[in-house]
């Protein structure tokens, strides 16, 4: 019986745990593709801006829907992680014109 009782409390995800998720998946291609991480299937590192900027983009948009359910703390928090993409990306961007 205990087990039927947990069930019953169990929630179903909401689209802003799905959100969360989209972000942290989406901000960790960002990284890969700007060339600061490796790539997880093959374990390299390349560096791809083309596909850097849209990783970054769709991140800065999903942060832009979850914001409105954020505290202080962690708007703060997923700000800094977008300015630190979009920084990286410019200084990856100046580098390969150099």
């Amino acid at each position: 019986m205990a087990e039927s009782e947990s069930e019953n409390t169990k929630k179903p995800i909401s689209i802003y745990d799905i959100l969360a998720i989209l972000i942290e998946q989406m901000s960790s291609v960002g990284w890969q593709k700007l060339g600061l991480q490796p790539d997880p299937v093959t374990g390299t590192i390349v560096v791809d801006l083309v596909e850097a900027k849209v990783a970054i983009d769709v991140t800065a948009q999903l942060v832009q829907h979850l914001e409105s359910q954020l505290d202080e703390d962690d708007k703060r928090r997923i700000h800094s992680l977008v300015r630190d993409l979009r920084i990286n990306f410019v200084q990856k961007n100046q580098q390969a014109g150099a």
